[in-house]
């Protein structure tokens, strides 16, 4: 009939039992065929749960206008009241003494968080050469001298930094602040005295905008002199900084699973009576991420080198300078599961090779056993 013509097409033909020959290495090779399958058969499984990573490289083309930067970095033998953070980028913009998002923790000589002692409290009766102007709301308000610095009649000076920034302004050197009735009440040797010997941890976020700039951690008051950036040293006389520092943890927008930090753990020491700049120079390479489930992560990769310049008779601003430049390739990497079809073609695969290679090897320790079983029975195995 048309039904039993298709028995010739059987290429698995059936063999009566009593023909079967089982032998124990045949048990043997069974079981760790199966054994085997059962681990290759999980380990793909295991994809259909794990995602896998696929990466691709393209023209970044995204117009976003800011980059996040989160710093957390500590200086283990420098005071907060001396570090300034700013920062500057190619198209000329600056952000001096940034404080925004930026918090600075006091750290004791032996590297614990500092407790912060009860809000100060100014004591503003022994101050001399105060003049006191009726507000428009009727209460009384100190107005101190500019020390010719003013702007305009009638502006105040009530603090050391008012008058420090009356000075910039007209361009004058703040040589002396010991003969500043503000700064003899607030003065910088006055806070570095009370925190000899602490360190500082900063850390928080920075927005700067997408092109090449740089942030820097450097003592002193910043403030923009003409075209250029200077740090006001002067009140800190001799003192000798030591910018050793650790960046416990250094990126360029938000993480992602399986991201790499390069600077996370490093830790640079200053030598003694070598006093100079750490340099990092960071590529930064935008990347997108996309989750399996369809969420989508903005964010930047980087890599980085670095360089310390040694001061030469102190013809260096101490400090630790971060340079940073953007890479026009973007990176997408995007998570996969595999399709269940090809889920099925790898459990095929995985039982068909299992069952041909073992086999296999049955077959060949079959005969090699029969061979010299009748050698030995005929007298010719030696």
């Amino acid at each position: 009939s048309f039904l039993s013509s298709f028995k010739k097409l059987d290429v698995n033909p059936k063999i009566n039992e009593d023909f079967f020959t089982r032998t124990l290495s045949g048990g043997v090779i069974t079981v760790l065929s199966s054994i085997i399958m059962a681990v290759l058969f999980v380990s793909e499984a295991r994809l259909l749960v794990v995602p896998t990573t696929q990466h691709e490289l393209h023209v970044d083309t995204t117009k976003s206008a800011t980059i996040q930067i989160n710093i957390d970095i500590t200086f283990p033998r420098m005071p907060c009241t001396v570090i300034s953070l700013d920062a500057m980028d190619v198209s000329g913009e600056q952000h001096l003494e940034i404080a925004h998002n930026i918090i600075k923790q006091r750290l004791d000589p032996d590297g614990s968080m500092h407790e912060e002692p009860g809000e100060a409290q100014v004591l503003s009766r022994d101050l001399p050469s105060m003049d006191v102007k009726n507000s428009t709301e009727g209460e009384d308000t100190v107005c101190m001298s500019c020390y010719g610095a003013e702007e305009h009649e009638g502006e105040c000076c009530n603090d050391c930094e008012a008058v420090k920034d009356a000075y910039r302004r007209k361009g004058w050197a703040f040589v002396d602040p010991s003969a500043i009735v503000q700064c003899q009440v607030e003065s910088m040797s006055a806070k570095m005295k009370e925190q000899e010997g602490e360190g500082c941890n900063v850390y928080g976020v920075l927005e700067v905008n997408k092109v090449a700039g740089n942030f820097h951690f450097a003592p002193g008051r910043s403030y923009k002199q003409g075209s250029m950036h200077v740090h006001d040293l002067m009140e800190f006389g001799d003192y000798e900084f030591d910018v050793s520092h650790k960046v416990n943890k250094l990126s360029f927008g938000a993480d992602f699973p399986g991201v790499v930090n390069p600077l996370d753990g490093t830790e640079r020491v200053q030598v003694q009576d070598e006093n100079g700049m750490y340099q990092y120079f960071i590529k930064v390479v935008p990347t997108e991420y996309e989750h399996a489930r369809g969420r989508v992560i903005e964010t930047n990769q980087f890599s980085a080198t670095e360089h310390f310049r040694k001061s030469e008779h102190h013809n260096l601003l101490p400090g630790v300078f971060f340079f940073y430049d953007l890479s026009p390739i973007k990176v997408s990497i995007r998570e996969e599961f595999p399709s269940f079809l090809e889920f099925f073609t790898s459990v095929c695969a995985i039982i068909g090779g299992v069952f041909t290679v073992s086999g296999m090897v049955d077959s060949v320790v079959y005969h090699s056993h029969k061979v010299i079983k009748k050698k030995i029975e005929i007298g010719k195995f030696s």
